[in-house]
């Protein structure tokens, strides 16, 4: 008895009807699927890879390069005021401000014309205040709304900042407090300012802005100061507003007011 029977030979024809399974890629069983799905998944590492790249250069360099264009435009400052001979008159009250130490003259546009101070968020937390509020500005410190008042001015002294990328100079700002100084210095002096409330509004409420804070037309008889920024972080759907009002003042030769750590 035969035990076993070798199969009958198979001609070409025979070998045409049999599928190669160890490479789908030559023949239409299956193989473009296969083949669409490594073009899927190289596509999307190479998507993940770039997003991964630009959350760097958010998060990363464009701190880096805001917070050394900030220095900058500190130091320059700086060095322009040393050149200055500014006013000898100091006070500590609202009600007598010496108008030799306000400049009432609005800058050119992005021209760095003073240096913000919040002590809350730390003793050498400085940025240079830029006229406008353009996103050029905002790359190189915090924004004055034009239009708006001046330092130590009757009105609202505005103010805008980014609370993420660029240097995020408003990283913080849940951080301040109610009745927490915050200082303008100019080529003239330094404005303190205390903070007296905090609001979370709609991108669209200018008023925060205005000479008086949420009374659009109403004559300023205070000398105010309004910080805005984005709300909540990593978004832009509301803004964080900060308002505080002027409560002394003093020459620049007088040096920083107390406290400040200066």
């Amino acid at each position: 008895m035969t035990l076993y029977s070798p199969p009958p030979p198979t001609s070409p024809r025979d070998h045409a009807r049999i599928p190669n399974w160890g490479n789908v890629h030559d023949h239409g069983g299956g193989g473009w699927w296969r083949g669409a799905v490594l073009v899927v998944g190289e596509l999307l590492v190479t998507a993940g890879v770039l997003v991964v790249l630009l959350l760097v250069w958010l998060l990363w360099w464009t701190d880096r390069t805001a917070g050394a264009a900030a220095q900058e435009e500190i130091s320059q400052l700086q060095r322009q005021w040393s050149t200055t001979a500014p006013p000898a008159a100091s006070v500590s009250s609202t009600e007598v401000v010496p108008e030799a130490l306000i400049d009432v003259r609005q800058p050119r546009s992005g021209e760095a014309f003073a240096v913000l101070h919040i002590p809350r968020l730390g003793a050498d937390w400085a940025e240079p205040i830029l006229q406008g509020t353009a996103s050029s500005m905002l790359r190189s410190g915090v924004g004055h709304y034009p239009g708006t008042a001046m330092p130590g001015m009757t009105g609202n002294l505005a103010v805008a900042g980014h609370r993420t990328t660029y240097g995020h100079p408003f990283g913080e700002i849940q951080r301040v407090r109610d009745g927490d100084p915050v200082v303008v210095e100019t080529r003239n002096g330094w404005f303190v300012y205390r903070v007296t409330s905090h609001a979370v509004v709609s991108p669209g409420q200018r008023s925060v802005v205005a000479a008086v804070p949420g009374r659009p037309g109403a004559r300023a008889e205070r000398a105010m100061l309004t910080l805005t920024t984005c709300h909540p972080k990593y978004s832009a759907r509301e803004r964080w507003v900060v308002h505080a009002e002027l409560v002394g003042s003093r020459a620049r030769t007088a040096g920083p007011p107390p406290g400040m750590g200066l």
